[in-house]
């Protein structure tokens, strides 16, 4: 099969990579040995240096990626080909069947430990006495440094190395509006600030229970998002009524749908279902050939209006896809408060390296809020990540709570100084946490009075509005997780990350994606509630693993931070200024100013 260096070089800078020549030259060398296209190469590798926390694309690393990952893809394939064909040596095992046997053992042994007290490591947490108390006078006069000691909860807290060595802080590395002459500095709590949460019809505000729902109740969330979607399509597009999928014509018909996986949950150019009819528990659905069309892109659940050939009711020849429609954007009033100009900073977990637990991410960051004194911090989740070593391997001498309350007390503490107000919100990753989506707020009942005014602990997803700019907030992978998904043809220069960000806000939910990506549990009866867009935000804040960037999408900027860390190094935050029109304006302006991207 024919292989472009081109194309695998395309994929990989998605991802923010930059590769050398060589190992450009035996990635292609990967494709044709094990078949693979370009993207799918891509994508796996990725996946493996993910999973194995290597941080740099080498030789040796696609070595250990061809013997760990692809070899043994094979070797599988083959194993179960020769069960099939029923050889005489069944009852022999080979090395893939041992290698399963010895990690599952593993396992087992891991899940026995974890249970056990540690015999070595343990150290005792500071006692408070009634002759040694500790006043919260003296708690707000310490410093970060002072106030988060990893020693306290890990037994092997070094500083990490190549983050300490880093040569770039503060690096601007892309930036959106008129950013130059921009000082970057806010007022803190100088200014009143009006921070008010939307719903639809409310925000979530506390805990809920779940894994009780059932497969009809799914169907009907989804059935009623294709009716109320398809109910705005045909008023914008003057659709007198939608054809039945499954009854045959000979006119041109158009359909009103959800795009599905085949049966290998997969979506690709030439497997694509429509379903509606989704209250029967069968459902109707028909495939659609979309060699007729142009332009488009599609992922699965995706709510979409159909025109086509149907003369069989059996397959559609789809001729044109019905553009989304985005909600409209808040309308500002009195009510909304002050319409100065003010400063946003947004950052995004994990706050410490994959390599060290002490947190000197966050130190750092708290120390640039107190330079900058920003009118509003938003700080998204992990703050004590699932995915950390020392976290999965339990080398934890605290609980994940007591970690989490130490680590959060230090941002509230450190940036006292600096008046800003602090918006926190959770993330699946955070492993002390509720592990649904939508998730609800941290809790935190030890507040002060004096942070319970500038504090604010929001679920997550989460519609904010600040002096009446409107904020979308989320902290799940949205553009990795519809990436992986997406399939689209295109004449024109859209890049993968534009078309995702429209399909968010035309889809008008901030978790489309029908079914999820497998690390995701939804509760739906709780997500047609809490995860709907109750209108189009002035400002979208979607922080992901792929390359940061700024851009506006039908009016809305749109900004991916990056994450504090990426791997064993620094990663990025980003740094907004923003004023919102005055009521009465003539047409609409995007109320952000400028905006940037900076390394940490």
């Amino acid at each position: 099969m024919a292989v472009s260096a081109q194309l695998l070089v395309e994929e990989l800078q998605i991802f923010g990579l930059e590769c050398e020549e060589a190992v450009i030259e035996k990635l292609v060398e990967l494709c044709i040995l094990y078949g693979q296209n370009e993207e799918g190469m891509a994508s796996e590798l990725i996946a493996f240096c993910t999973s194995t926390r290597k941080d740099c694309f080498t030789l040796e690393t696609l070595n250990s990626f061809e013997h760990e990952f692809l070899s043994k893809r094979v070797s599988k394939t083959r194993h179960g080909a020769s069960k099939d064909k029923g050889l005489r040596h069944a009852g022999a095992r080979d090395i893939v069947s041992i290698q399963e046997l010895i990690e599952v053992e593993e396992e087992e042994e891991t899940l026995l430990n974890s249970y056990t007290t540690p015999s070595k490591g343990s150290q005792k947490r500071t006692i408070t006495t009634p002759e040694t108390p500790l006043t919260k006078r003296s708690v707000s006069a310490r410093s970060p440094h002072q106030l988060l000691s990893p020693s306290s909860f890990s037994p092997s807290a070094t500083p990490p190395q190549k983050y300490s060595s880093r040569s770039n802080r503060g690096e601007v590395v892309t930036s959106f509006g008129s950013a130059q002459g921009v000082s970057w500095s806010g007022r803190g709590g100088a200014s009143p600030l009006s921070l008010k949460v939307l719903g639809h019809p409310e925000p979530l505000t506390g805990n809920y229970k779940y894994m009780f729902q059932k497969l009809p109740d799914i169907r009907e969330v989804l059935t009623c998002k294709i009716e109320e979607l398809g109910s705005e399509l045909k008023e914008h597009y003057k659709i007198e009524a939608f054809a039945p999928i499954l009854v045959p014509a000979q006119e041109p018909v158009t359909l009103l749908g959800q795009i599905g996986c085949d049966s290998n949950g997969k979506l690709n150019h030439k497997s694509v279902i429509l379903e509606g009819d989704l209250e029967h528990s069968s459902g109707a659905q028909i495939p659609v050939d979309l060699s007729e069309l142009k332009e488009y892109s599609l992922f699965p659940g995706q709510v979409v209006v159909m025109e086509g050939i149907n003369t069989t009711g059996r397959k559609l020849v789809a001729t044109r896809l019905y553009e989304g429609v985005p909600l409209p954007f808040h309308q500002p009033d009195e009510e909304d408060g002050d319409s100065e100009q003010f400063m946003v900073l947004v950052a995004c977990g994990p706050y410490t390296t994959s390599d060290s637990i002490t947190f000197d991410p966050l130190l750092d960051l708290i120390t640039i809020i107190n330079r900058d004194r920003p009118d509003v911090c938003i700080l998204f989740g992990p703050f004590l990540d699932a995915k950390h070593e020392q976290v999965e391997s339990c080398l934890l001498t605290s609980s994940f709570e007591d970690v989490f309350k130490q680590c959060l007390r230090t941002v509230i503490e450190g940036t006292r100084s600096s008046g800003s107000h602090l918006i926190v919100v959770p993330s699946l990753r955070d492993v002390h946490h509720e592990p649904v989506y939508p998730q609800p707020p941290f809790s935190c009942s030890d507040l002060l009075r004096e942070d319970k005014k500038r504090v604010k602990l929001v679920s997550e997803p989460c519609t904010l509005s600040i002096n009446g700019v409107i904020f979308g907030l989320t902290s799940t992978d949205l553009l990795f997780h519809m990436g992986a998904e997406e399939i689209s043809s295109s004449s024109g220069t859209s890049d993968r990350f534009s078309r995702i960000l429209r399909h968010i806000l035309t889809q008008r939910s901030y978790y489309p994606l029908y079914p999820p990506q497998e690390d995701m549990a939804i509760d739906y009866e709780n997500f047609y509630l809490y995860a709907q867009l109750p209108v189009t935000p002035d400002v979208f804040i979607a922080p992901s693993e792929l390359r940061y960037f700024v851009k506006d999408i039908l009016g809305c900027v749109c900004v991916n931070p990056g994450r504090l860390t990426k791997g064993q190094v620094g990663g990025t935050f980003g740094r907004l200024y923003l004023r919102r029109q005055t009521a009465g304006g003539q047409g609409r302006q995007s109320p952000c100013a400028a905006a940037q991207v900076v390394r940490i």
